[in-house]
């Protein structure tokens, strides 16, 4: 069970669990910057419909630089659906996720996608016994609504896919992994990811949601932030503070601050798809997604004294209202 915990990438479920889903999120985006494309493989336990998955949120520039999003939601039947532990693969269809690599077979009415990606090495959160994965201790508590997992912040790509008839090279361009099991996604919340800053090498991941808890409920966050190798962490756990400012429907600030820094997030949605989320394990509720969305950090270490200010057109964004 802790090698379970600590490694989120695993299958966390069984298959004869009811009213469960889980969720791989699989993201790249090519060297030019001009592709941007997500793949969530994953099941849905919901009785009397229990499905396998795919879903995928693409993004594109023509040659014209007008953006086009594409999303969709193909279904295989639940034995189609399979998965190792040692070494890590979730195969659905012709489709196969691993550490190591994504091969790609996929079509619909929209796209037609096939292809290999080589997954470099990733770029891992901070873990300790205490805190085995982004949750914190919460990672260990049981028959929490929605539990989430990390898996790499960055890695770099080797590889083309080709999407409708044309060849997409991701060579050197960047990957981020997490991960969501459970029953439900929260009915609120706010995500934030992007690996494409100004420096290269800056990465960060957000979450704050409304986190059902036994008999009470209470808002949750969590944040990575990545900068030169250095991880700054805010959190629930950590006693952490949050404040938010100026929600709407497409753009939101956050300011965050511990002991150690303060962190202020400045979140935009640009353009967004329609992607397919979980309510008590069948996948109905709709969600908006963007992959070019607009995110501005900045970051000030109070030890060190130091300030970092930097800057995303390639981030992913969800802004969910109840």
């Amino acid at each position: 069970m802790f090698d379970k915990i600590r490694n989120p990438i695993l299958f966390q479920g069984t298959l004869t669990k009811e009213n469960y889903f889980e969720g791989w999120y699989y993201k790249q985006v090519s060297i030019d910057e001009k592709t941007s494309i997500s793949f969530i493989p994953g099941v849905s336990l919901f009785k009397g419909d229990e499905h396998s998955f795919i879903q995928y949120i693409y993004v594109a520039l023509t040659e014209q630089n007008e953006q086009i999003t594409k999303t969709g939601y193909i279904r295989y039947r639940l034995d189609e659906f399979s998965y190792q532990d040692k070494p890590f693969l979730v195969q659905i269809g012709d489709n196969v996720f691993t550490e190591s690599f994504i091969s790609i077979q996929l079509k619909d009415e929209q796209l037609t996608i096939q292809g290999k990606l080589m997954l470099n090495a990733f770029q891992e959160i901070k873990k300790t016994v205490l805190s085995p994965s982004i949750m914190g201790g919460f990672a260990y508590i049981p028959k929490m609504e929605c539990y989430h997992g990390v898996i790499s912040m960055n890695h770099t790509l080797k590889g083309f896919l080709n999407i409708n008839n044309q060849k997409v090279d991701f060579t050197n361009g960047k990957g981020y992994i997490e991960k969501d099991w459970g029953t439900s996604f929260p009915k609120e919340y706010t995500w934030i990811q992007s690996n494409h800053f100004k420096k290269p090498s800056t990465s960060i991941f957000f979450s704050v949601a409304h986190i059902p808890f036994h008999v009470t409920t209470f808002k949750g966050f969590i944040c990575a932030l990545v900068v030169e190798d250095k991880e700054y962490r805010f959190a629930t756990y950590n006693n952490s503070k949050i404040k938010i400012k100026d929600q709407k429907s497409d753009t939101v600030t956050i300011f965050l601050e511990n002991k150690e820094s303060e962190l202020t997030i400045k979140g935009t949605i640009t353009t967004a798809g329609e992607l397919i989320a979980p309510k008590d394990g069948i996948m109905t509720k709709v969600i908006k997604e963007g992959l070019s969305g607009e995110v501005e950090i900045f970051l000030k270490d109070k030890k060190s004294q130091t300030v970092y200010q930097d800057f995303s057109k390639l981030a992913g964004i969800e802004i969910v209202e109840p």
